[in-house]
């Protein structure tokens, strides 16, 4: 069963400055290498923000336990970007990330599936809400047949 007591649990946030450099070379390693990625005033690429693991989480408070029991039967199951403006070279962007939903469900091969939804609301300099992104985290019961 879901431990729905995690849901809105902090996990701290990540400040990091959106940089031309950055953006054409994530641009390139993507093989999109469209004008407005390349232009001296560039617009972000779609997931550019998940370069932020590279950057340091910074914690507001402990860290919640998502509940895995077995981290070796828990895998990426979705990722989600939710774009409400561009974003561009010379932005600092401010992520802050929480637990936005726990849930279990049979599946179609037995066995339960445990879901954790992980959410970052990225912020502009100026407070400006930019992006939000949503990863969706499964635990399996039984290994893959």
């Amino acid at each position: 069963m879901a431990d729905k007591s995690i849901i809105g649990a902090s996990l701290g946030t990540t400040t990091f400055p959106v940089e031309r450099g950055k953006i054409r070379e994530f641009a390139k390693a993507i093989l999109d290498e469209a004008p407005e990625y390349l232009s001296e005033d560039p617009v972000a690429p779609p997931t550019f923000t998940m370069t932020s693991a590279f950057w340091d989480r910074v914690p507001d408070g402990p860290t919640p336990d998502p509940g895995f029991k077995d981290y070796r039967r828990v895998l990426h199951g979705e990722q989600q970007f939710e774009y409400l403006r561009p974003v561009k070279a010379g932005d600092v962007l401010t992520g802050a990330s929480k637990i936005a939903d726990v849930y279990s469900k049979e599946g179609s091969k037995g066995g339960t599936l445990y879901f954790v939804v992980f959410e970052t609301v990225w912020r502009n300099q100026d407070g400006e809400d930019a992006v939000v992104s949503r990863n969706i985290i499964v635990e399996t019961q039984k290994a893959a047949v």
